[in-house]
């Protein structure tokens, strides 16, 4: 089970052109993903979010609570070596899915840190989405939580992959020059996109929270 969660401007954009994305929800709609994470066996991100906003994707305010794996998508293992995954990774559970053409001296790094490194096929210029759910499921991870950002967010989507949508929209707009939910989708026809049912909505303070799955 795999589900994909925004924080979204009214248009549908996750950051600025600039890349500035905290905080796009209020303090309301951030605690209650700190309690979606803490439901799922992993937390999974891209590369670019790593670099961009170099965040912990650990349960916080719930006191002492089971922590999920933290993943993070990186191709090219190009992720910073000083950042808070990498200082956290001997006490919390990091995993690397890369790519073949990841060096060898970025693997003796981040293996150096204590991370967990998963090598992983390409697909499209990207890894292979699908083959490498199926590896996390071999390693006994059911429950996956991703959190983006825009490319990691289509390449599930095109492959089919994203059972439920969290979707946290907030109050505000930012224009076509920002940056997309999701990046390309390679769509010709409205009917090669994937629908998805709203099972709730709600606010959660100023936001409005939506929880989408399969028909």
């Amino acid at each position: 089970m795999l589900t994909l969660k925004l924080a979204v401007s009214l248009d549908g954009r996750i950051a600025t052109a600039s890349g500035e994305s905290q905080w796009i929800t209020g303090p309301e709609a951030r605690r209650m993903v700190h309690a979606l994470r803490s439901r799922h066996d992993a937390v999974m991100i891209g590369a670019g979010t790593a670099r961009a906003d170099d965040p912990m994707l650990t349960v916080r305010d719930f006191g002492q609570v089971r922590q999920p794996v933290r993943i993070v998508t990186a191709r090219t293992l190009e992720i910073p070596l000083d950042g808070q995954l990498a200082l956290t990774a001997r006490e919390i559970p990091l995993w690397l899915l890369h790519g073949p053409l990841a060096s060898p001296e970025r693997r003796a790094a981040w293996a150096s840190c204590g991370a967990r490194l998963i090598p992983c096929d390409e697909h499209e210029g990207g890894l292979d989405m699908s083959s490498a759910l199926t590896l996390l499921g071999a390693e006994g991870l059911t429950r996956i939580f991703c959190e983006g950002g825009g490319h990691l967010a289509a390449a599930l989507l095109r492959a089919d992959l994203a059972d439920e949508l969290a979707i946290f929209t907030a109050g505000m707009t930012l224009g076509s020059d920002a940056r997309a939910g999701a990046g390309p989708m390679l769509l010709t026809h409205l009917s090669e996109a994937r629908r998805f049912r709203c099972r709730e909505s709600r606010l959660v303070g100023q936001d409005i929270y939506s929880h989408w799955d399969r028909p």
